[in-house]
């Protein structure tokens, strides 16, 4: 795993990195001191975890956290800075956290611990083992499927977002035309479209099979579901009020897709009801 570490101040970029090597979380630790060489890193290389200072002379960390989406766009952001009112703008654009300077080793590990999911994955209690739930669906943040804690790698990303979209259903079966005009939003349905939409079925289809876990998804007659029971997903533990998984939610719900953002200000308005 690599984490990228971007401050124009050297000393604390210096310790910020030691604490990150300290964590022994990370195969990787690249430090920046120029944004612009931070942003040449990603072209040639991805990351998993970006801390980013906010207050640097050549580009705000917020805006260059936008560029670092746009080049790794399931990259996560903590932001760090002296100044407590960038937090609304840090959450306007999905920060997945924040630290406030100077920033202790025991907080840095705790944000860093709940952005990457440990923290989740650790409170949540774990299925049995004779229970048959191998399968867990995160969407809080970015959104993943793991078996036996392994993600999935999808062939297709349209194949990955088609299933995410049917997660975000509930269960609930969803007409093929129904999913096409949510997932390629304002595209026509014509015969080609149809036609591509049945490769990306096949392609999901595949990889659910290549992972032994095509029973998490039906269709019948043209209409497709995910079967909740077949898996655990913080989204429907949230839900069903589960405590840890309402402490697990930070604003941010499956932040690839723009269809989200329905269910996303859904969870964010039940949070303050």
């Amino acid at each position: 795993m690599t984490v990228i570490c971007v401050d124009d101040e050297a000393l604390i970029l210096q310790r910020t990195v030691t604490m990150l090597k300290k964590t022994k979380k990370f195969d990787n630790v690249e430090a920046f001191m120029e944004v612009k060489e931070a942003l040449d890193y990603l072209d040639g290389a991805s990351a998993q975890l970006a801390l980013l200072d906010i207050d640097m002379p050549e580009m705000t960390g917020l805006e260059l956290a936008e560029k670092m989406k746009d080049k790794c766009p399931e990259i996560k952001i903590i932001f760090l800075t002296g100044y407590s009112e960038y937090a609304v703008d840090a959450y306007a654009i999905h920060a997945s956290g924040y630290l406030l300077k100077p920033i202790g080793y025991d907080k840095l590990v705790a944000e860093i611990n709940y952005v990457l999911g440990q923290v989740q994955a650790e409170t949540v209690s774990a299925p049995s083992k004779t229970s048959g739930t191998r399968v867990r669906i995160e969407t809080f943040g970015y959104f993943n499927i793991l078996v036996d804690d392994k993600p999935v790698v999808f062939k297709r990303n349209k194949a990955k977002e088609l299933i995410a979209c049917l997660v975000d259903r509930q269960g609930k079966f969803v007409s093929r035309k129904d999913l096409f005009y949510i997932v390629w939003e304002d595209d026509d349905y014509d015969r080609a479209k149809q036609k591509y939409l049945d490769t990306i079925i096949r392609s999901l289809r595949d990889t659910l099979e290549e992972y032994k876990i095509s029973d998490i998804f039906e269709m019948e007659k043209g209409l497709m579901r995910v079967v909740p029971e077949k898996f655990d997903c913080d989204l429907y533990r949230f839900l069903n009020k589960d405590r840890k998984a309402i402490e697990g939610f930070r604003g941010e719900y499956m932040s690839s897709y723009s269809w989200a953002s329905e269910t996303e200000g859904f969870l964010s308005d039940s949070l303050n009801m």
